[in-house]
């Protein structure tokens, strides 16, 4: 398993950071309180340390984080049923 920190501007929906810290966790942890304590003071920067198997299953189960809100809005229309 590989962590990634992610660093994401909320107001945005912007992706700002993705980076493959490796499989060290303790390391990952500290790259994740670094970066944190670096825009501690931005309430619109969103810092988080996520866990997967590959950035696929990463881009499949945080999709928020990668795409923007069109591409979101429009999967989720088309997950809806029709109820013309």
């Amino acid at each position: 398993m590989s962590h990634y920190l992610v660093r994401y501007r909320r107001s945005t929906g912007d992706l700002l950071q993705c980076k493959d810290l490796g499989s060290d966790r303790a390391r990952a942890l500290g790259q994740r309180f670094e970066d944190e304590r670096v825009h501690k003071d931005d309430p619109d920067i969103e810092v988080v340390l996520l866990t997967a198997s590959s950035l696929e299953a990463l881009l499949r189960t945080h999709a928020r984080y990668f795409k923007t809100v069109s591409q979101l809005a429009i999967e989720l229309a088309g997950a809806l049923p029709d109820i013309s």
